[in-house]
């Protein structure tokens, strides 16, 4: 709902009519700043910016699924960090001329991406640009955020899901044909792991990270953050037959996996007394894989290994 009054304009009569769409998700638009409400724990913030042609193209997506996923990408910062969700600021650059229509669907996505996990839209800006753009800040609360640079010789590096989906919805579009449909709603409606990773930050991970730029890439940003080593054994990722099609004679299914990115699963290092037992337990409660995949050990970089030999991979790189 609007808290305050907004001026006359079009860019208000806009706002005004996102503020329709998104209900009782909307939460105090108008004013200058979000105020949130007091609470306990740590303030979490991040930003995520998803660019046409870059992260999404209007032929694959409708606008709505464009809003969820640019605001899912960034609500999966939020659950790497072990947090709970407050709530989001959009700041969306739209093509001049454009239908209003797209650009209130995009917001609507957004609010329910945000309200799946129980936070609200603060707030946001508009503008124009050559290019659709949406840019979100997500805020949240963890009792002990869960960084990046814990990880500590001995400990699992468990994974979370079956990555490689979006990558397979991809090449479907890329060769000109339509995607199976869990590869689609993978690539357009990712769910971010918010319960699990406040469930991951409470059974004691000391380091987390999600995985936007691929399971190859991501797990060396954990290693460096952490100045360990870690091995990957590629063959312990679970599979989704979709993958496993969209892989075909061309590579091997687990570095076809490993090499996708925007799965938005978690990636965590857990204690060595984490079992194997516990990890059922989480997979059971949130109704997805909890796999260990690797270990941490002293030394520095990363060692990916399928059936025992090394493999070299990398992840995605922006400016590659």
């Amino acid at each position: 709902m609007i808290t305050s009054q907004l001026g006359p304009g079009g860019e208000f009569d806009r706002i005004r009519r996102i503020a329709a769409a998104l209900g009782p998700v909307a939460h105090g638009l108008g004013d200058d700043c979000a105020i949130l409400p007091a609470g306990s724990g740590e303030v979490v913030l991040s930003a995520d910016l998803s660019v046409e042609g870059v992260h999404f193209r209007t032929d694959w997506l409708s606008f709505e699924e464009i809003g969820w996923r640019a605001a899912a990408g960034a609500l999966s910062d939020l659950a790497a960090a072990g947090a709970t969700p407050v709530g989001l600021l959009a700041s969306v650059g739209a093509p001049r001329g454009v239908d209003e229509v797209r650009l209130v669907e995009l917001m609507r996505g957004v609010g329910a991406a945000v309200a799946s996990v129980g936070g609200v839209v603060l707030g946001g800006d508009l503008s124009a640009s050559p290019h659709w753009l949406v840019d979100i800040t997500v805020v949240g609360r963890a009792p002990r955020p869960v960084p990046r640079n814990g990880a500590r010789p001995g400990d699992g590096i468990w994974l979370s899901g079956t990555p490689g989906l979006s990558r397979a919805a991809l090449v479907a579009w890329r060769r000109g044909g339509a995607p199976e449909s869990a590869a689609r709603e993978a690539y357009a409606h990712p769910v971010p792991r918010i319960a699990l990773g406040m469930a991951l930050a409470e059974a004691g991970a000391r380091a987390m990270i999600d995985l936007s730029d691929g399971l190859a890439g991501d797990v060396r940003h954990l290693a460096a953050a952490s100045q360990v080593a870690i091995t990957l054994d590629l063959e312990r990722i679970p599979i989704a037959a979709a993958v496993r099609q969209a892989a075909g004679t061309a590579e091997p299914p687990a570095v076809f996996a490993a090499t996708g990115g925007e799965d938005y699963e978690l990636l965590a290092a857990l204690p060595p007394a984490f079992s194997d037992s516990e990890g059922a337990e989480l997979a059971a409660r949130g109704g997805l894989p909890l796999t260990r995949i690797g270990v941490v050990t002293a030394g520095k970089g990363v060692t990916l290994r399928l059936d025992g030999q090394p493999v070299q991979l990398g992840g995605y790189d922006h400016f590659a």
